[in-house]
């Protein structure tokens, strides 16, 4: 196991009660799956745990949001109700961050869903979540650009204003105090 997996017993025990704590308030987000199935799970896979705790602690409030049919995985996602805070203030990619000439951000949104071993959501997986509650009324995420888009400089992001579920273009260097990402995690 690489080190930037190893979780403390405490660390563990944390974030599993964190996420069953969440999983039994938030029914509407999972219903038919069984918490013990999920716990199951993620206590075989330290390094699924550790990116939990990575969007826990960047504010993310990750939850079950599905299961996945045809591999039988867990979706996590995160839940919180804006854009998770510690991961805003930050470009689309390595390329537009690297093209700033001054004020650049610390790293970009897929520098930082790398790291932390999770994924950016796609248009649909942002619009599935939005059936789910109301989320980024205030905020915005960046979403997964396709490459016809990102190779002309521009990248994609959504958020929930009036009752709706919105798709907006920006040049992929830029980045807001308002805009972060929300990320998918398969257990």
């Amino acid at each position: 196991m690489e080190k930037k997996y190893e979780l403390s017993i405490n660390q563990i025990n944390d974030i599993l009660d964190t996420l069953r704590n969440r999983f039994e308030k938030n029914p509407q987000r999972h219903k038919d799956l069984d918490w013990e199935a999920v716990q199951s799970r993620l206590e075989i896979n330290s390094a699924k745990l550790w990116s939990l705790v990575e969007m826990e602690r960047t504010g993310g409030e990750p939850d079950v949001i599905g299961l996945d049919a045809h591999t039988g995985e867990f979706l996590f996602c995160d839940c919180s109700s804006e854009t998770p805070a510690g991961r805003r203030n930050v470009c689309y990619d390595r390329a537009a961050l690297d093209a700033r000439k001054e004020h650049k951000p610390a790293t970009s949104a897929l520098d930082m869903a790398e790291t932390m071993g999770i994924e950016l959501l796609t248009e649909v997986q942002y619009r599935q979540l939005q059936l789910l509650g109301e989320f980024d009324t205030k905020t915005s995420s960046w979403v997964k650009t396709p490459a016809e888009v990102r190779q002309r400089g521009g990248a994609l992001f959504m958020d929930r204003r009036y009752g709706m579920v919105f798709l907006y273009h920006n040049g992929a260097d830029s980045y807001y105090g308002v805009r972060g990402f929300r990320g998918l995690l398969r257990v």
